[in-house]
């Protein structure tokens, strides 16, 4: 039986595109395609994949924190990361959530076969043209790089910034993650306190150059 692969991206064209290159081996299966983070760890619970193809960036879950979830509910799913930027902070919190693969996209028709066969051979697959990032990251934080979201706020207040981000409503985050309206006021509270950012347009522009989200929506 093929290595039974999911791809989750919010682009349909790129999901589509990968499926069709990746059915072209034998030894592959494409059982399904997430158009979002919280739509992916969904179904990698039900499907149980060998490999899930991770967008970095995606509206309602990015994909550092539905990797996060995936590989911690899912421990034998193996997740390769795609992005469209070779960023140090993007890559690092990819490999720290559970990632055993990170490709850039632009390169990912020519590589993404040879990693998913990587990962499932228990490896970890870089793209060649991200060694240097890995290099700079390990003497950025050899060296005490600034304290970024994923060191300052939970998971859960990850989340929640995200979705504030994205401009949803209190009660439509309430809603999303199935608590109670109270829940999330506190969480947006202590995530104002932390940041120590009071104003929606600020809190937007950290969660973008945090990676939590994205103006490519």
């Amino acid at each position: 039986m093929g290595m039974r692969i999911l791809l989750a991206d919010d682009h349909q064209i790129v999901r589509e595109g990968l499926r069709t290159m990746l059915q072209k081996n034998q030894d592959m299966e494409v059982v399904g395609e997430a158009a979002d983070g919280r739509t992916a760890v969904q179904m990698a619970e039900e499907m149980s994949p060998d490999v899930v193809v991770m967008d970095v960036g995606m509206p309602g879950l990015n994909g550092i924190e539905a990797t996060r979830q995936i590989t911690n509910k899912e421990p034998d799913a193996k997740v390769v990361a795609l992005s469209m930027h070779a960023d140090r902070r993007f890559m690092g919190e990819m490999l720290k959530a559970g990632a055993k693969g990170y490709l850039l996209k632009d390169g990912a028709f020519e590589e993404l076969a040879t990693a998913i066969r990587s990962v499932v051979a228990d490896k970890v697959y870089l793209s060649p043209r991200i060694a240097d990032v890995v290099v700079e990251d390990y003497v950025h934080r050899r060296n005490g790089g600034e304290p970024n979201a994923f060191a300052k706020l939970t998971p859960r207040e990850r989340e929640v910034l995200q979705l504030m981000a994205e401009g949803r409503a209190t009660k439509e985050i309430a809603m999303d993650l199935r608590v109670s309206i109270k829940t999330i006021e506190t969480h947006r509270r202590q995530i104002l306190e932390k940041l120590n950012i009071y104003s929606v347009a600020e809190l937007t522009k950290y969660a973008i150059r945090e990676g939590l989200t994205s103006l490519d929506r």
